[in-house]
């Protein structure tokens, strides 16, 4: 590759050659390439010595020229009628190329403010973060000139009052230093270029847009004239945009984006020229995707009604089309309806038949109030109760806590009614020897052991019940746990 002063060198020398080629489409091409590459690759303190020109040059080209001219002939003569296919069409050949031109016009803007940036910086350094659009930053330094002067610029036609302000402030304060006369001269003739470019594709956007709405009334109702007539040239005309699928034209002017090892969840796959189409781009965030959808299934119906119908007629079914979205979108976007709040159904079960009965009695006394607390419960009338507990929770004990002055719970003994069946009493008495708390049950049981000296083992203890447990044959009848015993009579079996 050439190094970068001989690319530099090459490129002034182009700039000198004034015999220009009159061959346009190889014009174009060079001007977007050599535009784009000297941007990048040439270094700043070269450009700052050059003239502007030599990055912009799609002001001078011939394309741009031509173009404009036939724009305004095109303008100046009333529009005939279409007969044939739209692509035989001369002037949808030039809004084709007008519609590309103005997105070449767009990135050149971008070189021209790349380049007077660098070079106001040194006068105004701060102006880059306050005024960030580059067509408002190339109008803000053209009016600011040298001086810095805010009061006498006029800046109120394309910046906000609050920016003005700031830009006022800041102005006082900057650290730059003011430019030289030729340095100025070459920022001001990159300002006036730009200014240009801009009336240039107003011009552009202005002819596109009054002639698709003749070429294809209803996709221009739809989008809006400056996606169609791109759509229309990416597509390759309107037969060809009739004859695509919706989703086909969903992804028309889609961009692979070089993704330099960043994350693809930011970046949008898919997002074509519908998707950034002013009806779509005014969307919340969130429904741009199905907005986008939705036009591209519409569009591909207008544009099939466009090839059959005559554009003089304007939009037909563009406008039904149009309402259709904007109804679909708005009900995408509405609260879903609110739950009314549905009453428990009335139960239709009748109340549980309690059973009644002694084993019911005995349950409840079970688990009832104990009369120790049915006591806690009652509160005297007109007497102040004391919180035990100190708190604001209010617990106080009721009437179990009048009983005596000490503050001590009195409550009468009460009996307990629980009764225990006499083959339970029969097993507490065999298990637990010694005293029995039940009813009438204190007599002391089984607990009586004696010492006794025998000839066989010396000292003995012998406890009579622990030997009953151990069973002999006596004990099993005859032993005081002992009940009664089902004896088979002998005659069954010879009887069976």
């Amino acid at each position: 590759g050439m190094s970068l002063h001989d690319q530099l060198l090459a490129d002034l020398e182009e700039v000198d050659d004034d015999d220009l080629k009159n061959d346009e489409e190889e014009e174009e091409d060079d001007d977007v390439e050599v535009a784009e590459s000297s941007a990048m690759q040439l270094d700043v303190e070269a450009l700052k010595e050059s003239s502007v020109r030599l990055i912009a040059k799609l002001w001078d080209s011939a394309q741009l020229k031509r173009v404009l001219a036939s724009i305004e002939e095109h303008i100046a003569t009333p529009r005939k009628e279409l007969y044939g296919p739209i692509e035989e069409d001369p002037e949808y050949k030039l809004i084709v190329e007008s519609n590309n031109l103005t997105v070449e016009i767009d990135n050149e803007i971008g070189v021209v403010h790349k380049y007077v940036r660098d070079l106001f910086s040194k006068r105004f350094p701060e102006l880059d973060q306050l005024v960030p659009t580059p067509l408002d930053y190339i109008k803000t330094v053209k009016a600011l000139q040298n001086d810095l002067d805010v009061a006498r610029a006029n800046l109120g036609e394309f910046l906000a009052s609050a920016t003005i302000m700031v830009v006022s402030v800041t102005s006082s304060t900057t650290h730059g230093t003011p430019l030289s006369e030729e340095e100025m001269g070459r920022v001001n003739e990159a300002c006036e270029i730009s200014s240009g470019l801009d009336a240039a594709k107003a011009r552009i956007l202005e002819y596109v847009q009054s002639r698709m709405a003749f070429l294809a009334p209803n996709v221009t109702h739809i989008v809006g004239a400056f996606t169609a007539a791109r759509l229309l040239g990416v597509a390759g005309g309107l037969n060809a945009l009739a004859n695509m699928p919706a989703c086909n034209i969903l992804v028309l002017g889609a961009t692979k984006k070089a993704l330099a090892g960043f994350s693809s969840a930011a970046a949008l796959p898919h997002t074509g020229f519908i998707f950034y189409c002013p009806l779509v781009q005014t969307q919340p965030a969130d429904y741009r995707r199905k907005c986008a959808r939705l036009v591209a299934a519409k569009v591909a119906l207008a544009a099939r009604v466009d090839t059959t119908q005559s554009g003089a007629r304007g939009p037909t079914i563009g406008v039904d089309l149009l309402d259709e979205i904007i109804k679909k979108i708005d009900k995408a976007q509405e609260p879903p309806p609110a739950k009314a709040p549905k009453p428990l159904p009335a139960p239709d079960d009748a109340p549980r038949k309690k059973r009644g009965g002694r084993r019911f009695r005995q349950l409840k006394e079970k688990y009832g109030l104990s009369d120790l607390r049915k006591q806690a419960n009652r509160v005297n009338f007109g007497e102040l109760e004391e919180d035990i507990f100190q708190d604001e929770m209010g617990f106080a004990l009721g009437r179990a806590g009048k009983g005596a002055a000490s503050g001590q719970l009195r409550v009468a003994e009460v009996k307990s009614k629980g009764h225990i069946s006499k083959k339970l009493q029969k097993e507490i008495k065999t298990r637990h020897g010694g005293l029995s708390t039940i009813k009438g049950m204190s007599s002391v049981i089984g607990g009586t052991a004696s010492v006794a000296f025998t000839p066989a083992s010396g000292l003995e203890i012998a406890t009579p019940l622990a030997q009953e447990l151990k069973g002999g044959g006596a004990a099993k009848y005859f032993g005081s746990g002992a009940g009664f015993v089902n004896i088979k009579k002998r005659g069954a079996d010879s009887m069976s």
